[in-house]
């Protein structure tokens, strides 16, 4: 990876990094030196506020609490940090406590902006997530499969039903003006800091705007 972000930078291309990972910390000193040359933009995914919760369904990942202190090393190194709580999982992960609360350390953080989106079950994935259901919450798995049917996603009902929820918390703690870079795909938003141009900004069609996972 730093000999990708040094090539970047010295070709002046723009750059993007999504992770969920916190070796990113390891090569911010070499970010903030790219940052100097061309636009960088970092995104953070961290969708599970409890640990517990988040091990089962995340087992070895970095946990909430480490996500959260790459956030503040990332704000505190002078770079943006756009965070992607997502996936919100129906009934595990939506409640407006949940929600509430994972806004609010994520604020407490620094984070520049926060998009919200809910899961999406593609292809293999939603089998192994059903069985993963049926060993961790059986009595969910009758309303995820009423919920998806044949989908990989969530009715339009429910999508409304989580963007009115979450509307007033982004407001009360500071996200409502980051709405975002809408997603090419039509899949969401990048939350304000995760890609390396402004709101105001569309990217040149003509310049590659690399995203490195």
């Amino acid at each position: 990876m730093p000999g990708i972000i040094s090539a970047l930078a010295g070709s002046g291309t723009p750059l993007s990094i999504l992770t969920k990972g916190t070796l990113l910390r390891r090569d911010l000193p070499l970010l903030v030196e790219a940052a100097e040359q061309v636009p960088v933009g970092l995104g953070i995914s961290l969708a599970v506020g409890d640990e517990t919760l988040q091990q089962a369904v995340e087992p070895g990942t970095p946990t909430p609490r480490a996500r959260l202190d790459l956030i503040r090393a990332v704000r505190e190194a002078g770079l943006p940090c756009g965070v992607m709580v997502a996936p919100v999982m129906p009934w595990l992960t939506d409640g407006a406590d949940q929600l509430d609360d994972l806004l609010a350390r994520l604020a407490d953080a620094g984070a520049t902006g926060v998009t919200v989106l809910p899961l999406h079950l593609r292809g293999s994935v939603k089998p192994l997530f059903l069985q993963w259901l049926a060993e961790h919450e059986p009595h969910l798995v009758g309303r995820y499969e009423a919920l998806y049917g044949p989908r990989s996603s969530v009715p339009p009902e429910y999508s409304r039903w989580l963007r009115d929820r979450i509307a007033p918390m982004l407001v009360r703690h500071g996200f409502a003006s980051s709405s975002g870079h809408r997603s090419q795909r039509g899949q969401g938003s990048y939350p304000d800091g995760s890609i390396p141009w402004g709101r105001a900004e569309a990217p040149d069609p003509q310049v590659a705007h690399p995203t490195l996972f």
